[in-house]
């Protein structure tokens, strides 16, 4: 009874059954025009068929002449259909890291999951990781789960060249709803008519032969907009087996710091991004001054002396330079003139002599080189003068071996420019692909205008928390692997997308809420003494956990007294012999309510009722012990900075600035804070969720507290 062929919708490949299939040496014909959500299904040529993932999985475990694929007795066998059941947890998004926790626990003391071979049991978790993506690529390379991740690693060595192969051709990134599953050249040949068009694939790329690069300029800290580029950059060169650089194009030293590129490498790495080589189109200067040069001799650029704001207004109506035809002697001389970065060189600069004609005004004789005295970054006062970023971009692209050049569609009309200067250089062809760029409501991505922010101190710098940079986000509470989730799902398309900040926080919520400990506020302001006459005479403690669902957040104390701190506005939504429920303690009935001659609460008495049922009252009321170790906290609330979803072209960005971005509420909170570090995230009970910027130093000195947004509409 021979295999006819393996269904799955393209959107959803059964990896484990493709991974088992492959390492058993089995020949498995595919076809991927199965509706979305329909079950793997396995069509052998008596007409017999076999649905589901782990029914197939189960299948290849029995028939493979691996040893004890499917165990070695029925007690492992047994074992194996656990871990088989097991496996979907990693596909639910808020379970992830929790599975993560469970699995690298039971490895600590083992090397596979059930007995000592090798089962479809390892074949389950590890292709439930490898095909989460980027979400486990960016805790692998942490150091989170060491035990998980030695266990991933060495069946990856023991079976790289079956699970590379494998994996390259099928674990897409959930892009834009709708991945599939790439073919090899044997399947295209086998199911060329299934062929579906939702996958992007780059032009003429070749798996191990794609070199790519991330270019930031060092001009700014890396910000979401640049975290979709090196993000789909690291896809992929990943889906090709390729690799990708780093390049800083460090071509304007009146913009650029070492501070800007030491940053944009610490993000970078906080990505999670893979990169083989660090490189700077400064590298390159000598190279590209020569080009230059030759471009003049050659009679495809000249000098041109024209004042900017007069050459604007001649490219826009395709007026040509009086110096267009000059002789490559003259050239040659202001050219020198311009290195020396004498008073006729500054009053120059290098142009291509392209098209001034050209309904694409990108190719109306583009700048190449300017002279610039500032001083470089990294070289000093080497050079006056540097290439413009056209001019730069596809030589060092063509130099470095790069084959494809990933851009955002605003590039659009500068990709002939691109392709004309590559040509009149003589250089390799690099191939463009764009993607959209990612804008966000009420959010500034210019670098130029967020450093008007940072220099006139509306924020606290460049990691400000109100900043869309990926260490400000970070700061106010977002996770990396919601960062990387949001960015990912978007995937490469080229529609323009103007997207909410709600989904991103949604994503971030899901991660943190199932982990993320519990902790106790009571604002400040109005504050209100509860006391309970029937109350404990002597303040006792109680060790709780602070996550009742998750062992791994730990446990607390939690002291009990007679008199207790409820909020303000609890205090005045509660009505005389009212029952309510103190949390993580029991009932009480209100007996008496005391007021101030402004009507605001006071103060209230009753009695504790621990009888009671919790399902009877209205009112679940967080508290604090009244004792000398609570903490001073100061919630830190967010706005945005400007007060318009998305600025129109022209718009100036003053016009609409927030005046308030920022707000601070003074509370206490219970102990355990004391403990908190930098960077923690909580949940005060019935607040919300929080980051702790700066922890606990002294008594008087309060515990900062960043209010993490929910991505519920406020």
């Amino acid at each position: 009874m021979e295999i006819r062929v393996l269904s799955f919708p393209s959107d959803n490949p059964p990896l484990p059954v493709i991974v088992a299939a492959k390492l058993a040496g089995f020949s498995l014909p595919t076809d991927t025009s199965l509706p979305p959500n329909s079950t793997p299904t396995l069509l052998f040529s008596n007409g017999l068929k076999l649905h589901g993932t782990y029914v197939l999985l189960r299948y290849f475990g029995r028939v493979a002449s691996l040893p004890n694929f499917y165990g070695q007795n029925a007690y492992e066998s047994v074992q194996i259909d656990e871990w088989l059941e097991y496996a979907p947890v990693f596909s639910t998004g808020s379970a992830f890291e929790n599975a993560c926790k469970y699995v690298d626990d039971l490895l600590q003391s083992r090397t596979l999951l059930v007995g000592s071979c090798f089962s479809i049991a390892d074949v389950a978790i590890w292709s439930a990781l490898a095909g989460s993506g980027q979400r486990w690529e960016s805790l692998r390379k942490s150091t989170k789960y060491q035990n998980l991740t030695r266990w991933f690693n060495s069946i990856l060595a023991e079976y790289a060249d079956a699970l590379n192969e494998v994996t390259s051709v099928y674990v897409s990134k959930k892009v834009s709803g709708k991945p599939i599953a790439a073919k090899s050249k044997e399947q295209q040949g086998a199911n060329n008519q299934s062929k579906t068009s939702y996958e992007v694939d780059l032009p003429d790329a070749e798996v191990g032969k794609v070199r790519l690069r991330f270019a930031p300029e060092p001009s700014g800290y890396l910000h979401i907009g640049h975290s979709k580029a090196a993000l789909l950059n690291q896809y992929f060169a990943q889906r090709y087996q390729g690799e990708l650089i780093v390049r800083f194009d460090d071509t304007n030293p009146a913009k650029e710091s070492n501070e800007f590129v030491e940053n944009l490498l610490k993000d970078i790495e906080t990505l999670g991004i893979k990169f083989v080589a660090v490189t700077y189109t400064s590298d390159y200067f000598p190279q590209l001054m020569e080009m230059a040069e030759n471009l003049i001799r050659q009679g495809k650029a000249y000098v041109d002396d024209t004042p900017r704001e007069q050459m604007q207004k001649e490219r826009m109506d395709g007026i040509e330079s009086r110096c267009r035809n000059n002789s490559v002697e003259e050239n040659l001389k202001l050219w020198k003139e311009m290195i020396a970065g004498s008073e006729r060189g500054l009053q120059c600069c290098v142009r291509g002599k392209l098209d001034m004609q050209d309904p694409n005004k990108s190719l109306r004789d583009p700048v190449y080189y300017r002279c610039n005295p500032i001083p470089h970054h990294r070289i000093g006062s080497k050079y006056k003068i540097y290439p413009t970023y056209d001019f730069a971009c596809p030589f060092v692209d063509a130099i470095e071996g790069i084959t494809h050049a990933l851009r955002s569609s605003e590039y659009h009309d500068r990709n002939a420019q691109y392709y004309r200067i590559q040509e009149d250089m003589g250089m390799r062809k690099v191939h463009i692909y764009e993607f959209s760029r990612l804008n966000m409501v009420y959010t500034l991505l210019s670098k130029r205008k967020l450093l008007w922010f940072v220099q006139n101190e509306q924020v606290d710098g460049w990691d400000d928390a109100r900043f869309p940079t990926v260490q400000g986000i970070i700061r106010r509470g977002l996770k990396v692997e919601a960062l990387i989730q949001f960015i990912l799902e978007q995937g490469a398309s080229k529609n323009l997308n103007l997207m909410e900040w709600d989904k991103l926080w949604t994503i971030n919520k899901k991660i943190i809420d199932p982990v993320c400990p519990r902790h106790t506020a009571v604002i400040e302001k109005g504050r209100v003494l509860f006391t309970l006459t029937n109350g404990p005479e002597e303040p006792f403690c109680r060790i709780i956990p602070r996550h009742k669902k998750y062992e791994g957040a730990g446990e607390k104390c939690t002291s009990f007294t007679r008199r207790i701190w409820i909020d303000k506005a609890d205090a005045e939504s509660i009505s005389v012999d009212e029952e309510i429920t103190l949390m993580d303690w029991g009932n009480a009935i209100v007996k008496q309510i005391e007021k101030d001659h402004d009507g605001n609460v006071t103060q209230l008495s009753g009695v504790l009722h621990l009888e009671g049922s919790v399902k009877t009252t209205k009112l679940k009321l967080t508290w604090l012990p009244e004792t000398s170790e609570l903490v001073n906290l100061t919630l830190v609330d967010f706005d945005y900075l400007i007060t318009k979803k998305k600025l129109e072209e022209g718009e100036d960005f003053l016009d609409v600035l927030n005046p308030c971005t920022k707000t601070e509420t003074a509370a206490i909170g219970d102990s355990n804070m004391r403990n908190l570090q930098r960077g923690d995230v909580l949940q005060l009970e019935r607040k919300g969720y929080f980051r702790c910027d700066v922890p606990f130093i002294r008594p008087s000195k309060p515990i900062v507290l960043y209010a993490i947004p929910d991505g519920r509409q406020k």
